[in-house]
């Protein structure tokens, strides 16, 4: 029996993937044998993040808010690196302010980017994913969407609709053979998270006192739990979201 959890010759699209959580993500399904294509609005980040993971990472230079270029991304894939079993939706955009103070068209951008993109780049691959009775699809969705955070009204808004949009395809298409799941990284290292922390060490302490494990997540955690739900070792497993956050969202 070959094992489960390995992606060999696995095809898989990573949005996002030129850093943080995305490049781990791909960084993990490569060594476990995918090809992996990643996406981003910057072509040199895109570059040196294909240097570091070598010959089975493809880049392609997208923003997922261009919906009607989802198609063209869709069909680069399948010409240049193959049928597509894998999609991680990661892009995404974060904006912290105060809610009243929040524009309409703050708040619609971050919907745009991560709600609204995420479902037509969902749609594009799905119909083909059906055709194959095959595919597993990846929602990074956060640990906004399970409690309340101050100051991100429009980001945890799409988080959680995130989640919705999970059950609803596990509900209407999981009988075709292509699952649908979450993942909500808690607190992850990150240059944006390492910068806030440092100049607020009381942020740092109540976040540690509430995460069981008592440390910050890496970027590759996520990765290693997207691989697991990519792979055919959680093959009965639709419909979920799966925190990884070292207990933070159950922890008092």
């Amino acid at each position: 029996m070959q094992n489960p959890y390995q992606l060999t010759n696995k095809v898989a699209l990573i949005t996002g993937g030129s850093e943080g959580i995305g490049f781990e993500t791909a960084k993990v399904f490569i060594k476990l044998g995918a090809k992996v294509v990643i996406t981003g609005r910057t072509l040199k980040k895109l570059e040196k993040a294909n240097r570091e993971l070598g010959e089975n990472c493809f880049i392609y230079q997208n923003d997922v808010t261009e919906k009607k270029s989802h198609q063209q991304l869709f069909d680069f894939i399948e010409r240049e690196v193959g049928d597509l079993d894998i999609l991680v939706n990661n892009a995404g955009m974060h904006h912290k302010k105060p809610t009243i103070e929040v524009t309409d068209e703050e708040f619609q951008a971050v919907i745009d980017t991560n709600l609204n993109s995420v479902f037509a780049l969902t749609r594009t691959v799905l119909t083909p994913m059906i055709k194959r009775k095959r595919g597993s699809i990846i929602f990074i969705s956060s640990m906004a969407a399970l409690y309340g955070l101050e100051k991100i009204i429009a980001y945890t808004s799409s988080k959680t609709a995130l989640i919705g949009m999970v059950r609803a395809l596990a509900s209407e298409y999981s009988h075709t053979g292509v699952r649908f799941n979450a993942i909500a990284p808690g607190f992850i290292k990150s240059k944006m998270l390492n910068k806030a922390m440092s100049n607020d060490p009381e942020r740092k302490k109540r976040v540690l006192r509430r995460t069981p494990a008592g440390r910050l997540g890496n970027p590759e955690e996520i990765g290693m739990a997207a691989a697991f739900l990519a792979s055919d070792a959680s093959k009965f497993i639709t419909g979920v979201c799966l925190p990884v956050d070292g207990g933070n969202s159950i922890g008092f």
